[in-house]
């Protein structure tokens, strides 16, 4: 079977649309819990709501056996603070994520997962992942823990980062989703959310989508819905050739969970967040260069000459061993390791790296480019963990990076793996292989997200949030299982008194009426790569990293003006179209709820990277809090919230106490 190119060349034309097209078809799904998105924490909220007994459908974009950013795999897992090696506590590890993001980061959520992540990885196990040395590859190591067999990894002080064997994670989930009767529909493109009457802020009643691969309409009707989809990876950036083999995440993740939301009525937080696009299209194949950070903590850093790059900690305290890389120094209390999705530490949970001023040093000379990764200066057990174990378990290295290289003939036991040649600037960061440097700087990532209280609901009756994306205060792989996990459980106990939820039908009928309308317009007019290249273009001059009210309010009359004028007459040619195109529609909504946000923040603010050049003075006092954003009869409202509002009433002032009531678990430790 050709590929796609090869077929385009040899026939001169693209292939006819290989599915069966019926947009005049509606289709009609009832259930108790509907999970919109199927990576890791969508899978994970259907299977919980499933096991307390609720009806449960979930649509995917893609297909939910490998889709989401973690599909791919994954090589360890963080905040697992009840697993029984672990000496940080919940609370610990929760004060040390909301203290280093200096209290902008949703803490409740945070100390939800760690309460949650050990069990959620325990039921991994039993599904069919593996998360322990059972056949004592290990054996000996700093890293393992010999009564349990479990692996550690960053911290081997105080051991609550885990490695596994995870590369199979998202199978082993989607086939216990199947076990338990879930209805899982793939290719689906959700549009809109469902209100009781057909209003903005009432209870959320379900959804509609239309198949990507068939264009049929689909309306999903639920007690309660649960949001559980990705960023919005497209949003500042439109290349797909270049993003697509140097990404971590989804790049189909288009902001669709946060737009619905937000036409519903739904409360956003913290969008103005945003931070330089480090890993997407900019960077180089994730682990394919060498570097000292993420999965490669802890390698030695070799020069062109052979001379080795010293280590430090976050005080500066010289390291003198390799060992002491995963050890804790002076002042430091533990590291919280990387990839937990915040973007700031304090120093007493920082991770150890190479010399702070390494760009200084290679300019006086006393380094010479380029830098090598010296595998062969490690242990025999930290080598075969690193190559071998983690790099072929971790996502989108498995058969590009590990096999193929293995393929090649790379031998860890005697090759070196070059690092990339690039911007001084990009050495202060460990991982080089994001290439943070080689970002220009009004390309940008983030946005914020749901705000949620301790059932992980939104400000809407019905609705609730997971993933690392959707949820404020959320993280990234383990931290999706976690959610999604706790998320289902709280859905599920909803429904069991929630009356049945009754779709309005002048809003269903709007909805597919909008969906539908480019299917008849002129087949020669723009497509959707084009409007998208221009949301990106339009976020990447009026939203970018400095801002002021003249641009932004510039930037949301263009994104407007696409919507009202390049999106309305846009053509499709198939229903894999239509919903790029839907995606789009989402991507507008997305960009303009920042721009919005950015607008309501009248300081600049350094946690957020967030810079107003007509309010220069940054971080001012009056300033430290939260505004979530939201519609009200189409107009945009902005509140003030105390960052630390989850311990606040109504709520009770103890993470121990609020989790409890709404759990009826105990203290786990």
């Amino acid at each position: 079977m050709s590929i796609w190119h090869e077929y385009v060349q040899k026939e001169g034309t693209v292939p006819e649309w290989p599915y069966a097209v019926n947009y005049d078809k509606v289709n009609e799904i009832i259930s108790d819990v509907l999970v919109v998105g199927g990576g890791l924490a969508g899978v994970r909220a259907a299977i919980s709501a499933a096991q307390a007994g609720a009806r449960v459908v979930l649509a995917d974009a893609g297909h939910a056996k490998r889709s989401g950013s973690g599909g791919a795999g994954v090589d360890h897992w963080h905040g697992a603070c009840t697993n029984p090696c672990s000496k940080v506590t919940p609370e610990e590890y929760t004060k040390g994520c909301y203290d280093s993001m200096h209290g902008y980061m949703g803490a409740h959520v945070r100390y939800i997962i760690t309460r949650e992540s050990w069990d959620s990885l325990l039921e991994c196990e039993k599904w069919g992942m593996r998360i322990r040395d059972v056949e004592d590859e290990f054996k000996g190591a700093e890293f393992r823990d010999e009564e349990t067999k479990l692996l550690f990894a960053y911290d081997y002080d105080n051991r609550h980062i885990l490695r596994v064997w995870g590369y199979n994670v998202k199978p082993v989930i989607y086939r216990e989703a199947q076990r338990l009767g879930v209805n899982i529909q793939n290719r689906i493109c959700i549009t809109s959310l469902l209100t009781e009457g057909g209003k903005q802020g009432t209870r959320v009643v379900g959804a509609t989508g239309v198949n990507t691969r068939t264009g049929e309409f689909y309306i999903f009707r639920a007690k309660a819905t649960i949001i559980a989809t990705g960023g919005a990876g497209r949003l500042f950036q439109f290349v797909p050739e270049l993003t697509a083999s140097s990404s971590m995440s989804d790049m189909s993740s288009a902001g669709v969970g946060h737009a619905i939301g937000w036409k519903a009525g739904a409360e956003l937080v913290l969008m103005e967040k945003t931070g330089p696009a480090t890993l997407s299209g900019f960077g180089y194949a994730p682990y394919s260069m060498g570097n000292a950070g993420n999965t490669y903590h802890g390698v030695p850093v070799i020069d062109a000459n052979g001379k080795e790059v010293p280590w430090v900690d976050a005080f500066n305290h010289t390291i003198e061993t390799i060992e002491g890389r995963f050890r804790c120094g002076p002042g430091q209390k533990f590291q919280l390791g990387i990839g937990i999705g915040i973007s700031n530490y304090l120093p007493e949970y920082q991770q150890n790296d190479p010399v702070h001023d390494l760009p200084d040093r290679i300019r006086k000379g006393e380094f010479v480019l380029p830098f090598y990764i010296d595998l062969t200066r490690m242990s025999e057990h930290e080598r075969r963990v690193l190559w071998g174990m983690m790099v072929g378990n971790e996502g989108k290295t498995r058969i590009p990076i590990y096999e193929t290289l293995n393929k090649a003939g790379f031998d860890p036991d005697k090759d070196m793996l070059q690092a990339p040649v690039m911007t001084l600037e990009g050495y202060l960061s460990s991982c080089f292989w994001a290439a943070r440097a080689n970002t220009p700087p009004h390309y940008r990532a983030g946005g914020g997200a749901y705000l949620v209280d301790w059932d992980l609901k939104t400000s809407l009756e019905g609705l609730y949030a997971a993933s690392g994306s959707t949820a404020y205060g959320g993280g990234c792989h383990g931290e999706s299982h976690a959610t999604g996990r706790y998320a289902g459980k709280r859905a599920a106990e909803f429904v069991r008194t929630a009356p049945d939820p009754v779709a309005d039908p002048g809003q269903i009928e709007a909805e597919r009426r909008r969906v539908y309308s480019s299917v008849h317009q002129d087949k020669d007019g723009i497509g959707w790569k084009e409007i998208n290249q221009a949301i990106a273009r339009v976020m990447q001059d009026y939203c970018g990293k400095y801002k002021n009210e003249r641009t932004l309010n510039m930037g949301l009359r263009l994104l407007r003006e696409i919507r009202e004028t390049e999106l309305a007459c846009a053509c499709v040619s198939n229903p894999h179209e239509l919903g790029r195109l839907m995606e789009c529609s989402s991507l507008i909504d997305f960009g303009e709820v920042m721009m919005c946000a950015s607008l309501a923040r009248k300081a600049s603010n350094s946690i957020l990277d967030f810079h107003r050049l007509d309010y220069r003075e940054m971080d001012p006092q009056e300033w430290n809090k939260l505004l979530p954003i939201k519609q009200v009869n189409s107009e945009i409202k902005t509140r003030e919230l105390p960052l630390d509002y989850f311990l606040k009433a109504p709520f009770a002032s103890t993470y121990e106490e609020n989790y409890t009531v709404h759990t009826g678990k105990e203290t786990s430790k």
